[in-house]
């Protein structure tokens, strides 16, 4: 029997690692997208090819949409077809609102939902042909605010409203789009940005106790992904311990932060 196949970006590290690992573990063969160190890349793909699985990995700068469109040419190639496509690439990033420049601006949307909406626009006629699944992945983000992320936040309601409409349009050619917004997941970046994290820390201000992790996301991709989800349509899970679910009444809104999120992506940071 042919083994389904799924193109995950962003796989490198962090949540979108844990998904292609995941998706592989399940006979998927896999394309592994990065932009930048193939480090994470290399080391996934090596982690599924010792399991006896089938990864490839492929670099594209998603600031480029000439780069997105050969990436999804040599992916497909790869692959032999297309029946998941896991839009999970992007990046985060906070500034105060005033002294955000339109450069920092252009790369959060470029990169966070310009290169998703045209990749999968590339990938159409692959994923048309397997009826397959798109799952894109934004964040809580999208539904609650936070000081210095308006860009970003910006960008993760973007993609909410990008995979309702999408879902509608695309479901008459047996395509179906939805999405998952993770909360709080202990991933490589928290070390960078906020010096001395702590997820058993971070676990005590979620109302379920602890830290997510990439697992817990993949483990909702692969069932979007899913026949087993065959009537969800258009819909974003929401993945966050019960984040959203709470009211969190205190100041925090009220001063600056000293963390960093986007070092070494976005410009200036």
């Amino acid at each position: 029997m042919r083994r389904k196949c799924v193109l995950v970006t962003g796989a490198g590290t962090g949540i979108g690692r844990g998904i292609a690992l995941e998706l592989a573990s399940r006979g998927y063969r896999v394309a592994i997208h990065y932009s930048r160190s193939s480090d994470g890349a290399r080391s996934a793909a090596a982690e599924i090819t010792a399991k006896g699985g089938h990864a490839e990995i492929f670099r594209a700068d998603f600031r480029d949409i000439d780069e997105v469109r050969r990436l999804a040419t040599a992916a497909t190639d790869y692959l032999g077809g297309l029946d998941v496509l896991v839009n999970n690439a992007g990046i985060t990033a906070n500034l105060p609102f005033e002294r955000i420049s339109p450069e920092q601006f252009a790369t959060l949307y470029d990169v966070n939902i310009r290169a998703m909406f045209f990749l999968t626009q590339a990938l159409l006629p692959a994923l048309e042909n397997a009826r397959g699944t798109v799952v894109n992945i934004t964040s809580i983000h999208a539904y609650e605010g936070m000081r210095e992320h308006t860009a970003y936040a910006g960008t993760k309601g973007a993609i909410v409203a990008f995979t309702r409409a999408l879902a509608v349009e695309l479901a008459p050619r047996g395509i179906r789009v939805n999405g998952v917004a993770p909360g709080c997941v202990h991933v490589e970046n928290y070390a960078t940005a906020i010096p001395g994290f702590s997820p058993e820390a971070a676990g005590d201000l979620i109302p379920v106790g602890f830290c997510g992790t990439p697992a817990d996301i993949a483990q909702v991709v692969a069932f979007l992904a899913s026949e087993h989800a065959r009537y969800i349509l258009g819909q974003v899970l929401i993945v966050d311990g019960g984040t959203t679910a709470w009211m969190p009444f205190h100041k925090g809104f009220t001063g600056p932060t000293t963390n960093r999120f986007g070092s070494g992506y976005i410009p200036g940071l």
